[in-house]
């Protein structure tokens, strides 16, 4: 069987593409192990300095494979469900910034695919939603991305109504960064890819990682801890680097280091 992701690399951009269009692009036991595997195989590549997550087709996911959860022990549905949380959970552990480019609707799984995401830019046609409710499978599982992407009060609207929001709505509740035109759509995720790639590679490591460990830590917790990583950050060779170019006005040479 053909793999269900298709998998590239051009200019320090890993780029992975969701490729069952004819299904809606469900991610499927299959589909969430090879994304979790490529995910991997980048995350260690030091040649990727960003990774983007796109689909083929009309739309970016319909979520989870209902065919493998129906006629399942419960054993079978905890492994399938493990292995989603393993994918979220590898976007948000390598060390790269991870982008959704979203053409079309991401629903259920497909929105916490893209909630997951650290950004996240899509086209006016796309839609949102965590649709569960309405055939008796409450959308726990992207509630968890969801939530922590857009507030209690908005997740719970689309949680307990099973209700699709637009594009823009989208990026007004934060659940993606921006909208821009189909036709633009992947120029401008490689344009965010690229400025991004910029950075020093480790310290793009060190924010995301610092980013994760603090969002939801009491704020005296949080500045307690960023200020031991902020201060390990400064000693580095890469932020030695950066601050003596623009003490001089010169571009810095990255290190990784």
């Amino acid at each position: 069987m053909d793999s269900c992701i298709l998998v590239e690399q051009k200019d320090g951009i890993g780029y992975l593409t969701l490729n069952r269009p004819e299904q809606r692009n469900p991610l499927s036991v299959t589909m969430m192990t090879e994304l979790t595997e490529a995910l991997r195989a980048f995350g260690a590549d030091g040649a990727v300095a960003t990774v983007v997550i796109r689909a083929e087709g009309k739309v970016f996911s319909a979520g989870h494979d209902l065919s493998e959860l129906v006629d399942r022990t419960l054993d079978d549905e905890r492994a399938i469900f493990g292995v989603c949380t393993e994918l979220m959970e590898t976007i948000q552990r390598i060390p790269q910034p991870v982008l959704a480019s979203v053409q079309g609707p991401a629903v259920a799984a497909g929105c916490q695919l893209v909630a997951t995401c650290d950004l996240a830019v899509a086209a006016p046609r796309a839609v949102f939603g965590t649709p569960g409710v309405k055939i008796g499978l409450f959308c726990s599982t992207p509630m968890v991305a969801v939530s922590r992407a857009i507030g209690r009060k908005r997740a719970m609207q689309l949680l307990l109504t099973g209700a699709t929001i637009d594009a823009e709505t989208a990026a007004d509740w934060g659940l993606i960064n921006e909208v821009v035109a189909a036709d633009a759509l992947a120029e401008r995720t490689a344009e965010l890819a690229a400025a991004i790639a910029n950075a020093s590679s480790s310290t793009l490591r060190i924010g995301k990682q610092a980013f994760y460990q603090q969002i939801d830590l009491p704020q005296a917790a949080a500045y307690e801890q960023m200020g031991e990583v902020m201060a390990t950050n400064a000693m580095t060779c890469d932020a030695q680097e950066g601050m003596h170019a623009f003490l001089e006005k010169r571009p810095p040479v990255w290190q990784g280091r």
